[in-house]
């Protein structure tokens, strides 16, 4: 029996024995050459079934009678009694009423009826009173020409007047007039009009300028605390 030094010393197998593999599998041989173009596919006897055109089936094509014969047993059959309830029709709820006829019927009674005095007082439209109406008053009707309103009323009616300080909107072309055409821009007008000249972002700046202010300035104690590098690097000698 080979020990595991033995089996570890043996050479690894030649995996490049076909370097022409066409195929993503490992083959022991090489494949047959064709001279088609096009790859040819086996199909599995059930792939050729399923392929298969279904036939039309002998039974459907025979038509039927209209009269179909009754066996025996079914003329025979009695219904049990669980059928016999399922058959019933199913009844409708207490308090269902059928429907009302389009046209019904009117009572002999309400053809002969006659409306009282307060029936005909209720039937009468109402009256519109508007007062821009030009119909003439009737005697029993108040004419809203001569009715008469109240100085809070007028004060109401009246339409809200405009402020005194209020003016209208300008004209688009409006008219100039001759003193602006002739006028003449002062000196001060003409320097303001001016636009300010924009110099490049430190353009003509120093970096190594001290001022006279910082040369003079003197640290506060509380800046000399904070210069102090932290105790904890601050080594004893």
């Amino acid at each position: 029996m080979a020990t595991r030094i033995d089996r570890l010393a043996q050479p690894k197998p030649n995996l490049l024995k076909f370097p022409d593999r066409r195929s993503v599998y490992w083959l022991d041989k090489l494949p047959a050459k064709s001279n088609s173009y096009t790859t040819a596919f086996d199909l599995t006897p059930r792939w050729l079934q399923i392929t298969q055109s279904k036939k039309p089936n002998a039974r459907l094509n025979i038509s039927r009678s209209p009269e179909w014969k009754v066996s025996a047993a079914a003329l025979k059959a009695r219904p049990s009694d669980r059928l016999c309830s399922l058959a019933e029709p199913r009844m409708p709820v207490d308090g269902w009423q059928p429907p009302r006829p389009l046209l019904p019927i009117i009572n002999k009674a309400v053809k002969t009826a006659v409306a009282s005095s307060r029936i005909c007082q209720l039937a009468h439209p109402k009256k519109v009173s508007c007062p821009s109406m030009t119909q003439t008053c009737s005697s029993s009707e108040i004419c809203l020409s001569s009715a008469k309103f109240s100085a809070r009323t007028y004060l109401l009616a009246s339409p809200k007047q405009h402020h005194p300080q209020y003016s209208p909107d300008r004209p688009v072309s409006s008219p100039l007039a001759k003193c602006v055409l002739e006028a003449v821009a002062s000196e001060r007008l003409q320097m303001l009009a001016t636009p300010k000249p924009r110099k490049p972002l430190f353009e003509g700046y120093d970096f190594y300028t001290v001022s006279s202010a910082a040369r003079a300035a003197t640290a506060s104690p509380r800046l000399q605390e904070l210069a102090l590098p932290p105790a904890r690097r601050c080594r004893t000698k």
